[in-house]
This record gives structure tokens, C-alpha cells and sequence, in this order.
């Protein structure tokens, strides 16, 4: 279990324990995370969960695969090196901690 930091774009922080095996996207969505879209449930088939990682997390999640990539061209105001769909992040005790920022808008 994981405990992972949900930050809104106006600031309002959601710290929520997380199952591993589970999504950082679920992790959200299922305790009702405002900002976290999930359209596609989890499929990488579109943008609605994209965060913003905090920096020092950055280079502790495993690199995005192609098909992420793609998907955040489709996201607000992505950023190249903190930018993540959190249904691609799957969660285990290494992410014990993690904090992520939800953009102000989901497209």
C-alpha cells in the first residue's frame, strides 16, 4: 500500500492510501479525487487522468512507454519531464509517498 498526495489546482491536497495493484488513476477516481477524469477507464486511450509529478518523483517512476507519450501530446499544457497519465502508474510500496498535481483542466 501506498500513500500517494493529490494536489488540485487550487491546492486542496487529497492523501489517500492506495492498493498495489492499483492505479494511481483508480487510487483517485475511486475516492473521488475532483480533477481526475478517467474517460477511458484506464485504457491509455485517452488524456483525462493526466498529473503533473512532483520533481524529485520524476525520475523514480518507471519511463513512459510509447503509447503514454502519445497520449500526453492530447493533455493541457503538458510538460515533458514531469507530465504523466496516472493510469499507466501502477502502484507498489516504491511509491509510498508520491505526490502528483492535477492541471486546471482535463481536455
Amino acid at each position: 500500500m501506498a500513500r500517494i498526495t493529490y494536489i488540485e489546482h487550487n491546492g486542496t491536497a487529497h492523501e489517500i492510501e492506495v492498493s498495489n495493484g492499483m492505479t494511481v488513476m483508480e487510487g483517485a477516481r475511486d475516492n473521488g479525487v475532483p480533477g481526475i477524469e478517467a474517460d477511458c477507464g484506464g485504457a491509455c486511450a485517452c488524456s483525462t487522468c493526466h498529473v503533473y509529478v512532483a520533481p524529485d518523483w520524476v525520475e523514480k517512476l518507471p519511463p513512459k512507454d510509447p503509447m503514454e507519450e502519445d497520449m500526453l501530446d492530447f493533455a493541457w499544457e503538458p510538460d515533458p519531464s514531469r507530465s504523466r497519465l496516472t493510469c499507466q502508474l501502477k502502484v507498489t510500496d516504491d511509491l509510498d509517498g508520491l505526490v502528483v498535481n492535477l492541471p486546471e483542466k482535463q481536455i
